[in-house]
Order: structure tokens, then C-alpha cells, then sequence
């Protein structure tokens, strides 16, 4: 099986977890050292600023 395609782009995701505070973590562990609380928070982050974008649209 390949690598299913991220959903969130990179510079996204690296935005996000800048925001969340746990971007050095991330630096330091790859994407496999968050939390699995960080992960979601990250989601909920990214669905939030996609709900904005839509109402402003």
C-alpha cells in the first residue's frame, strides 16, 4: 500500500502546530512524536480555520 496524501499541506500543518506550541516537538521527533491530544487539536484547529474561510466567502 502507498502513503495515503495528507489532507493538510505541510506548511499547514507546521503553521498549526506553531500555534498549538508543540512545533519544536515536532522539529525535534517528526510528526510521529506528537500526542495523539495534539493530533486532534491540530484537526479541530484546521476545521475551525476552514469553517472561517468559508464564512467569510
Amino acid at each position: 500500500m502507498g502513503r495515503r496524501k495528507g489532507v493538510m499541506s505541510d506548511s499547514l500543518k507546521e503553521e498549526i502546530a506553531k500555534e498549538l506550541g508543540f512545533y519544536d516537538k515536532v522539529q525535534t521527533d517528526g510528526w510521529g512524536g506528537i500526542t495523539t491530544r495534539e493530533a486532534g487539536n491540530m484537526v479541530k484547529r484546521a476545521v475551525q480555520m476552514a469553517e472561517e474561510q468559508m464564512a467569510r466567502k
